[in-house]
C-alpha cells in the first residue's frame, strides 16, 4: 500500500479487519462468545460515494467554521475538507468527483456518522483506551508493519496520533451500535437457503467471491529503503516467485525468507471469505488457479509472494474450509471488575499456565463467565466467521499449543488457545450456515442503509454555511 488504507475501513477491524465482513452479533447484556458463534455476518462498510463526471480542480486550505449541527452538535469546515482530502488521497474515484460534489457528500457521511454516534451515547455504548490499543494493533498486523511504523506512517500522512485513536473509537462505536441494532433484525428463512444453495449448484451464484486458502511469503521493505535497496529486495522476492514456480517447497520458501509472524507455518494464511484477505491479495489471485503462484505484488509492507492453496464457493457442496478446535475464558466487564483488572488477572492466568503451575481447562472451569466453562472453555471444531472479529483475528494469529494474550471484545476479556487446526469440507449442516451466512450479510447491507436513512431523518439538523470547495 501506498498509504496507510482508510482509517474509516481499517479501523472496522479490527473491523476491523478488518477490514471488512467479519461476522459477530449485537451486544445485548447476558450473550457471550458462545452464542455469538451462531451469529450472521456482521456489517458491510456504508456504500461509498457515487461516481461522478471528472474534474480536477486544485484543493486549497480552508476557514474554520460551522458547516452544520447536528442536534445542536457542530461539525465544522475544517473537519469536513480534512475528510476530503483524506477520500482524495487514498480512492481513485474520489478523485474523478467534482470537489463540490465530493465536499456535499462527505458533509451528508460526516452528519451520518454524527446522528449515529449520538445514537451509541445515549444507549450507553463506551469503548475503552485498552480496546483502542488493540485496533490499533490490530491495524499495524492488518498493513503487515509494527505499531511504531505504523505510528510513523499516520504522522506521515499528517493525522495526529489522538486523532487516529479518536477515529479508532469512533468506528469501534459505530461498529457495536449497528450490530446492536440490527443483527436481531434480519432473519434468513430456510426456503431462501434452499433457494440459494440450488442457485449454487446450478452456477447461478458464481459472482459470489470464493473462500481462499493462501500462503505468502512477504520480503519486507524499511519504511526509509532507499530505490537500490528496494530493488534488492523486489528481486529477492521474484526469486522466491521462480523457485516457487519451479517447484519448490513453498512452506519451506516461506519459513527461510518470510518476514512475516505467519513463515512458521509456512507463510498459510487459513481458508476464509475473500473480504477477509487483504483487496490486494483477492485481485493478484483472481485468476491464478488452485497451487498456482501469483506476484510479487508490492504493498506498504514490501514484497508478496502468494500461493493459492485451495478456492470453494461458500455454501457449495465441495466447500473446504480451515477449522480451528478453541477454547477460551471469559472475563466479563462489571461494576466489580474493570477492563483493565480482567487483563492482568486473565494476563496472570496465561502466566500459571505457561509455568505449569495451573491448566487451562480447570481454570475455565472455575472462572469463565460463559456457557462453555462447564466443558473447560471448548468451544468445538470452528469455521471462519463463527466468532466476533476481535476474538478471530487473535484466534486466527495462534499455532496449537499457543495461548493468546488477553484480548478485549465488546463481551469482555478473554484468553484464548488454540487446540487443534484442519482443513475439512463442510458437512450439509455447515453448508447450510455457510449459505446462510452469504444472504444474512447481503439483508444486513439493506437493513443497514435502512436503518441509517430513519436515524438521520430523525435527527434535528441545521446547515449554517457551504463548506469551502
Amino acid at each position: 500500500m501506498n498509504h496507510i488504507r482508510s482509517i474509516l475501513t481499517l479501523a472496522c477491524l479490527a473491523t476491523l479487519a478488518a477490514a471488512a465482513g467479519a461476522q459477530g452479533q449485537g451486544s445485548r447484556p447476558g450473550v457471550g462468545i458462545t452464542d455469538i458463534m451462531r451469529a450472521g455476518p456482521r456489517l458491510a462498510p456504508a456504500p461509498a460515494a457515487p461516481r461522478a463526471a471528472p474534474a480536477a480542480p486544485t484543493a486549497q486550505r480552508s476557514a474554520e467554521y460551522i458547516v452544520a449541527l447536528v442536534n445542536s452538535e457542530p461539525i465544522t469546515n475544517n473537519e469536513v475538507q480534512t475528510r476530503v482530502e483524506r477520500l482524495m488521497k487514498e480512492n481513485a474515484e474520489a478523485q474523478r468527483v467534482p470537489r463540490a460534489e465530493l465536499t456535499r457528500l462527505v458533509l451528508e457521511r460526516l452528519i451520518a456518522e454524527r446522528t449515529q454516534l449520538q445514537a451509541a451515547k445515549e444507549v450507553g455504548i463506551k469503548v475503552d483506551e485498552l480496546a483502542i490499543d488493540q485496533a490499533e494493533q490490530t491495524v499495524a498486523r492488518q498493513n503487515q508493519m509494527s505499531l511504531t511504523e505504523l505510528r510513523s506512517r499516520v504522522a506521515a500522512e499528517g493525522i495526529s496520533p489522538q486523532a487516529f485513536r479518536n477515529d479508532l473509537r469512533d468506528q469501534l462505536l459505530l461498529t457495536r451500535l449497528r450490530d446492536r441494532e440490527i443483527e436481531a433484525k434480519v432473519k434468513i428463512s430456510d426456503v431462501e437457503v434452499d433457494q440459494f444453495m440450488r442457485e449454487q449448484r446450478n452456477g447461478a451464484n458464481a459472482a459470489v467471491a470464493p473462500n481462499l486458502n493462501l500462503a505468502q511469503v512477504l520480503v519486507a521493505v524499511p519504511e526509509n529503503a532507499t530505490e537500490a535497496q528496494i530493488a534488492t529486495l523486489q528481486q529477492r522476492a521474484q526469486g522466491v516467485a521462480q523457485r516457487a514456480r519451479a517447484g519448490e517447497d513453498f512452506a519451506k520458501l516461506a519459513q527461510e525468507f518470510s518476514d512475516s509472524p505467519d513463515r512458521a507455518n509456512g507463510g498459510v494464511l487459513g481458508m476464509r471469505s475473500a473480504d477477509r484477505y487483504p483487496s490486494l491479495f483477492v485481485e493478484a489471485t483472481q485468476s491464478t488457479a488452485v497451487n498456482g503462484i501469483a506476484g510479487p505484488i508490492r504493498s506498504g509492507a514490501g514484497f508478496h509472494v502468494l500461493k493459492v492453496l485451495a478456492k470453494s464457493q461458500p455454501g457449495s457442496a465441495d466447500a473446504v474450509v480451515t477449522q480451528t478446535q478453541v477454547r477460551h475464558i471469559l472475563l466479563r466487564n462489571d461494576a466489580k471488575r474493570t477492563t483493565a483488572q480482567a487483563v492482568a488477572q486473565l494476563a496472570e492466568f496465561k502466566d500459571r499456565i505457561q509455568k505449569g503451575t495451573a491448566d487451562f481447562a480447570g481454570l475455565a472451569r472455575d472462572n469463565s463467565q460463559d456457557g462453555s466453562a462447564k466443558e473447560g472453555g471448548d468451544l468445538g471444531w470452528s469455521r471462519p466467521g463463527q466468532f466476533v472479529p476481535e476474538f478471530e483475528e487473535a484466534m486466527n494469529r495462534l499455532a496449537p499449543g499457543q495461548i493468546s494474550d488477553p484480548v478485549v471484545s465488546r463481551f469482555g476479556v478473554h484468553l484464548i488457545q488454540v487446540v487443534a487446526r484442519r482443513d475439512a469440507k463442510l458437512s450439509q449442516a455447515e453448508q447450510r450456515e455457510a449459505a446462510r451466512g452469504v444472504l444474512r450479510e447481503k439483508k444486513l447491507e439493506e437493513a443497514y442503509e435502512t436503518w441509517a436513512q430513519e436515524l438521520r431523518t430523525r435527527a434535528y439538523v441545521e446547515y449554517r454555511e457551504a463548506p469551502q470547495s
